[in-house]
């Protein structure tokens, strides 16, 4: 999925909600690519789109936020306009990306989850990025960067915030 940058995702709007939704009901397995069609168009899952995709797809609500929560990569807020996603998995863990965890928290002001008060970043785990051997590696606006340490992540995020 691409970052978000201005104007990459286009405002909520029903209508466009309801033709994603009409685009997708009829797959195999329809929910989870309908709610990615909503993160292509939308850059999130807007909770006005869940009572919508509970009647077109006969769930309850519940199952829907059920997923929609359960997967990480389904957010519920727009995100800034750069993501960046830290490894924090058993390898990555291994080769000290807690320490860059709490680096990337200072330096950002904010926690994971949460997006800077200027909606330029929002910091997010992620788990496993299959670069074990390259580890601590992390995703930042879909560039894996891998071989991580603090003056590396610095210069990348330096390069990356221009």
């Amino acid at each position: 999925m691409q970052a978000y940058e201005d104007g990459a995702y286009e405002d909520w709007n029903a209508e466009r909600a309801a033709a994603i939704i009409a685009a997708g009901k009829d797959r195999e397995g329809p929910l989870l690519p309908i709610l990615h069609g909503f993160m292509a168009a939308f850059g999130y899952v807007p909770e006005p789109a869940v009572p919508m995709v509970a009647e077109a797809l006969n769930l309850s609500r519940a199952e829907v936020h059920g997923v929609v929560t359960f997967y990480h990569d389904f957010r519920r807020e727009p995100a800034g306009r750069h993501v960046v996603k830290l490894c924090r998995a058993e390898s990555c863990q291994a080769a000290g990306c807690e320490r860059l965890a709490d680096h990337l928290e200072e330096k950002l002001g904010i926690g994971f989850g949460e997006t800077t008060p200027d909606g330029r970043v929002t910091l997010e785990p992620i788990y496993c990025l299959g670069l074990c051997a390259l580890s601590p590696a992390a995703l930042i606006d879909d560039r894996v960067v891998a071989r991580l340490d603090e003056k590396r992540l610095d210069a990348v995020l330096a390069e990356t915030l221009r």
